[in-house]
């Protein structure tokens, strides 16, 4: 089915297409090899068996769809040839052309309407502020990924990472103004009308806005790392352990803000706190540790964990946020991975995948 580009007509919210939460029910996951050798502070050999492991533990729970180029790199590596043979038979590898692995900031947000019919949102994507070049194929992913899906397409005129924004399906947003009101995306672009684009292109009401994300994030303070809705009205939150880790004044702010904010129901905002991981760095570079990058999928959470290499203090951290995450979520299965391998690229477990909702028809 060839896809639909709707941008010139109207936008999702005047079409009635809303984003749902990350708990609605799911046709599967999309993610995408790594291929940018100069993102990975260890090499890509490494990160590879990250993902590797990250898409054995989705593919557990639901489909999963691994976007590869059948390109030829100069030392004649195939990424399509080599994500084939290493991850399972179930999982389907798609070949289109693309930049690098952070499908959640480039790939499409979809859509959902009460008819059962959905649509994909096609971000503006230049790489984090133009931190890396080219990223021109990985702008175009989105379409040619609501193209392979057969899905009416929106092009939004805003630069936006799927990470930057989180919602609760029911009308309210979280995002950050460290990240979506940066410069380096759309600086000729006011608060007011960025959140005009976010009420129109994912019919949400209210936008709560954190202040920055967590230091040191290389995507200027994704909320991905920092906050998420564990259900409408209930917020969970990365916080600063440390009276000196350089969190501390961040996270007294945003806990402000949440102890003030309602939701688009006019409910006060219940949020519970997970103490930060301890520092680690990774040649000499600091790493943006967060076990709010955790990703649900059916049944199930794939939680990016530090201390797996024997780390004693790591490991004490990585039981107690466990510990909060399974008192959250008492019906899914918590599945730890090893997120060192993944955090040396700059992001985690919910920056490298993409949910694909099922189209669900509303009950009268």
């Amino acid at each position: 089915m060839k896809t639909i580009n709707t941008s010139t007509l109207r936008t999702p919210r005047e079409d009635d297409f809303w984003m749902p939460p990350e708990w609605f029910p799911r046709e599967g996951t999309l993610m995408s090899w790594p291929v940018r050798i100069e993102a990975w502070l260890d090499g890509l050999e490494e990160a590879r068996e990250g993902y590797v492991e990250v898409a054995r533990a989705i593919a557990e729970f639901e489909q999963l769809y691994m976007i590869a180029r059948s390109s030829v790199d100069a030392k004649g590596y195939v990424p399509y040839d080599d994500a084939r043979k290493r991850l399972p038979a179930s999982v389907e590898v798609w070949d289109f052309p693309h930049d690098d692995s952070w499908v959640r900031d480039n790939g499409p947000t979809i859509l959902v309407h009460k008819d059962g019919r959905r649509a994909g949102v096609n971000w503006q994507f230049n790489a984090w502020g133009k931190k890396y070049h080219p990223y021109e194929a990985d702008n175009e992913l989105a379409p040619r990924i609501l193209e392979k899906l057969g899905l009416p397409r929106y092009d939004a005129p805003l630069i936006l990472e799927g990470g930057s924004i989180h919602v609760d399906g029911e009308g309210t947003l979280l995002t950050t103004e460290e990240c979506l009101l940066a410069k380096n995306r759309n600086p000729s672009l006011s608060k007011e009308t960025i959140e005009a684009y976010l009420r129109s292109y994912l019919s949400v009401s209210t936008v709560i806005w954190l202040d920055r994300g967590l230091w040191g994030d290389e995507t200027d303070g994704h909320v991905d790392n920092l906050a998420c809705f564990v259900e409408p009205g209930r917020v969970l939150i990365q916080v600063a352990a440390d009276p000196d880790s350089p969190n501390m004044p961040n996270s007294k702010k945003n806990l402000t803000i949440l102890e003030e904010g309602r939701d688009a129901r006019g409910r006060k905002l219940e949020f519970v706190t997970i103490p930060e991981p301890p520092r680690r760095t990774c040649r000499g570079e600091s790493l943006t540790l967060s076990y709010i990058n955790f990703y649900p999928v059916s049944g199930g959470l794939i939680v990016p964990v530090f201390g797996k290499d024997g780390d004693a203090e790591m490991k004490k951290a990585d039981d107690r946020a466990l510990g909060i995450l399974r008192e959250q979520y008492p019906e899914r299965k918590i599945v730890p991975i090893d997120g060192m391998k993944i955090i040396k690229g700059g992001g985690n477990v919910h920056c490298i995948t993409q949910q694909i909702p099922k189209g669900i028809k509303e009950q009268s």
